[in-house]
């Protein structure tokens, strides 16, 4: 019969081996999990949100006619001439919407279109009101006098900042129309009818 010898160091050293091993396995599992386990009481996350500026701007009649006549009275006795304290209009409203960046403020200029003209003695102007207490914000204020419209921009409200007026009739700026003849010029005046058109633009002020 052959003699088995069993090395006792050599069952050791395995013992020692296997137990390093496990060692090792229980060692990994634990870093796994620790590096798996790096959430807490509380968790972040940005948000960005932006407010984009904006202008708006329109004109409100009643039943949403914005078309106005001006029409002088005409005399009711032989040797008086026209009167035209009475060719005036105050039905419209300018309503507008804004907002502005930080220090910007923005204004309201009225224009004739390029290429329309009145006849030698004939002027209209407007005078816009400052706005009513609907809406909110900076709503600027009206220059406070009436201006001759022509093709040029004229400035009719100032210092508007981020605001809104409300929208429709009897809401933001009243237009005021009055049409006006130089007395010196009746020989040049004619019938005839005249179609102008004025533009509203709301602008950064410069």
């Amino acid at each position: 019969m052959k003699k088995i010898i069993i090395n006792k160091n050599q069952i050791i050293m395995k013992k020692l081996s296997i137990y390093l091993v496990n060692l090792v396995l229980v060692f990994g599992l634990s870093t796994a999990a620790f590096a798996q386990s790096n959430d807490s009481e509380t968790a972040t996350h940005s948000i960005n949100f932006e407010i984009p500026t904006s202008a708006l701007i329109d004109i409100e009649g009643e039943g949403g006619n914005t078309n106005i006549t001006l029409t002088p009275s005409a005399p009711t006795e032989a040797g008086l001439g026209y009167d035209f304290s009475t060719a005036t209009d105050n039905s419209l409203w300018l309503n507008y919407s804004s907002i502005v960046e930080k220090g910007n403020k923005r204004k309201i200029t009225a224009t004739l279109n390029d290429g329309q003209h009145f006849p030698k003695g004939l002027t209209l102007s407007v005078l816009a009101a400052d706005a009513t207490n609907d809406g909110n914000g900076d709503k600027g204020k009206s220059t406070g006098s009436a201006v001759e419209l022509d093709n040029k921009a004229k400035e009719i409200i100032t210092g508007i900042g981020s605001c809104y007026t409300g929208d429709g009739v009897s809401k933001g700026s009243n237009l005021t129309y009055s049409l006006k003849f130089d007395d010196n010029e009746y020989e040049n005046l004619v019938a005839e009818n005249h179609n102008l058109t004025v533009t509203y633009t709301i602008t950064d002020a410069k």
